[in-house]
């Protein structure tokens, strides 16, 4: 692993978790992790040490994986604790979330009780926007506002389901059900589409398979406290070899 020098420059991008920086090369991005934490639409706001670093860690980690397991990534290296390099990509204004296991806004929606299993993945989408707390839309909305084509969607749909498919098992054999996960999808120049963002504690639902302690971003929306510990206990089973 490289050691990023401090970017003092102005992002070109700020997040509620993230920074992006443009570098030399405009085919690529450096990404910086913070350690700040929202929930609710940014309405609940903190942070904690060593957040940033845990998720930049899980992601560099898990995104070479999905690449061999055939799910194109714009990942190209971590710099440092909270760095990495990624190609540069335009960002598909249209979020998913696969559930395996009903749980959060799923519940609150239909009336159902967290944790019942799904008979089968169900996929959502969102149109992505801090300003109206990314409202649930559906694939028709999102091709008539031009956000993305028809094709475009069956892409994320069918990469979105790979990356199911792969994480599922892996968390399994790490003792953690994967209960939902959020995912960003960009296009290359070339029109590829590729998976962006980041697969962490704050995107995804992870409970212990054995007690059902949650491993994830609950803690600090619930107040359950102990967020720091959780994180690093996931990061310390996503990096083990079984």
């Amino acid at each position: 692993m490289n050691t990023a020098s401090p970017n003092t420059s102005a992002p070109l991008y700020e997040g509620k978790a993230k920074k992006v920086f443009a570098t030399a090369n405009p085919a690529e991005y450096r990404v910086q992790y913070k350690d700040d934490a929202t929930a609710f639409n940014a309405q609940k706001r903190g942070s904690w040490a060593g957040k940033g670093a845990v998720n930049n860690a899980m992601t560099a980690h898990l995104f070479p994986l999905l690449e061999q397991a055939g799910v194109p990534t714009h990942f190209i290296e971590q710099l440092s604790d909270t760095e990495q390099r990624v190609k540069a990509v335009t960002i598909v204004p249209v979020e998913v979330i696969v559930r395996n296991v009903a749980a959060g806004s799923f519940c609150k929606r239909l009336g159902l009780e967290e944790g019942e299993p799904l008979a089968r993945p169900v996929v959502e989408y969102c149109y992505k926007s801090d300003a109206l707390g990314d409202p649930l839309i559906n694939t028709d909305t999102a091709v008539a506002l031009g956000w993305a084509s028809e094709e475009d969607l069956a892409r994320i749909r069918e990469l979105a389901l790979k990356v199911r498919d792969f994480l599922t098992p892996y968390f399994e054999q790490r003792g953690v059900r994967l209960i939902d996960f959020k995912l960003e999808f960009g296009k290359l120049p070339s029109g590829e589409i590729v998976l962006a963002d980041e697969i962490s504690p704050d995107t995804c639902r992870f409970w212990d398979a054995q007690t059902g302690e949650r491993l994830d971003k609950d803690r600090f929306r619930r107040d359950l406290g102990g967020e720091a510990e959780a994180y690093a206990e996931m990061l310390r089973r996503v990096t083990a070899q079984v």
